[in-house]
C-alpha cells in the first residue's frame, strides 16, 4: 500500500453544502486518492498536528477563516507548516490553505484590494510555469473555480509566482522544489462552485454583482484537477 497523504482540514464547507461532504472529502475525491490513501486531521476542530514521518505529502484545505485573524489552531498549523517546509516535505495549500503556507513562509496576507473574487475565472501562467512540475504543459490560460476575499498580498522570499489573472497577482507559487500554493480550489466542480454562488447570493447582491449570471457562466475547469492530481503523483514519486 503506497504512503497515505495529509489532509490538514482547516474549515467546512458552507452548511448549504455539506451534504456533498467535507472539504477533504472534496479534495480526496478530486484528487484520485481512495479513501486509506489520506489522513483527515481537522485543526480547526483543535486535533492536534501529528509527527510528519509516515506521510507522502501534505495538502491543507479551504476555510471560512481569515488568515488574518490569527486563530491559534491557524497559527499552530503555520508553524508545523513552516518546519515541514524547510524538512524538504511536499505541500500543497489550496485558498486558505495557500494562504496559510505563504504566511508560514514569511510572506504577506490580506484583503484583496478588489474584493470578492467568485466563479469559474480565468488563470492566467507566467513563462516560468512551463518549468514546474505541476504547470507545464498547460496552456497559458485555462478555467479554474475561485472564491475569496483575501489574497496572498506577497509572497515569501525565494517564492517564484506561477500564475496570476487579472484580478489577483498571485493565484500561484511554488516554494522551493516542493512547496505550492493555489489560490484557486482544483477539487471544486460545477456543482460546488455554483453551490456555493448561491449561497453566497445576499453578500453578491450587496456588492452590486449579479449571482444568477455567475452561476449560469460556471463552467467545468479540468486543467485546475490535473495540477491536483500532479502534486499527488509527483509527492509519491
Amino acid at each position: 500500500m503506497r504512503t497515505p497523504f495529509l489532509i490538514l482540514q482547516t474549515g467546512q464547507p458552507t452548511p448549504s453544502m455539506r451534504r456533498y461532504g467535507s472539504f477533504a472529502h472534496w479534495i480526496r475525491v478530486a484528487a484520485g486518492l481512495e479513501r486509506d490513501a489520506a489522513v483527515v486531521v481537522d485543526v480547526e476542530a483543535g486535533a492536534a498536528l501529528p509527527q510528519r514521518a509516515g506521510f507522502a505529502g501534505v495538502i491543507v484545505t479551504g476555510s471560512a477563516a481569515m488568515v488574518t485573524e490569527r486563530r491559534d489552531w491557524s497559527e499552530r498549523s503555520a508553524e508545523w507548516l513552516h518546519r515541514a517546509a524547510h524538512a524538504g516535505m511536499p505541500l500543497l495549500g489550496i485558498c486558505y490553505g495557500h494562504q496559510l503556507i505563504a504566511h508560514a513562509l514569511g510572506g504577506s496576507v490580506g484583503n484583496n484590494p478588489q474584493g470578492r473574487e467568485m466563479g469559474t475565472v480565468a488563470i492566467d501562467l507566467h513563462p516560468q510555469a512551463q518549468q514546474d512540475p505541476l504547470f507545464q504543459g498547460l496552456p497559458p490560460c485555462f478555467p479554474a473555480q475561485a472564491t475569496h476575499l483575501q489574497s496572498v498580498l506577497q509572497v515569501p522570499a525565494g517564492a517564484t509566482v506561477l500564475a496570476r489573472n487579472a484580478h489577483d497577482a498571485c493565484h500561484a507559487f511554488r516554494w522551493g522544489q516542493q512547496v505550492w500554493g493555489l489560490q484557486f480550489h482544483p477539487e471544486f466542480s460545477t456543482t460546488h462552485m455554483r453551490g456555493y454562488i448561491r449561497a453566497r447570493q445576499d453578500a453578491l447582491v450587496h456588492e452590486g454583482r449579479n449571482a444568477k449570471q455567475l452561476a449560469h457562466a460556471v463552467s467545468a475547469a479540468p486543467l485546475a484537477r490535473k495540477i491536483l492530481r500532479r502534486f499527488v503523483r509527483h509527492a509519491q514519486r
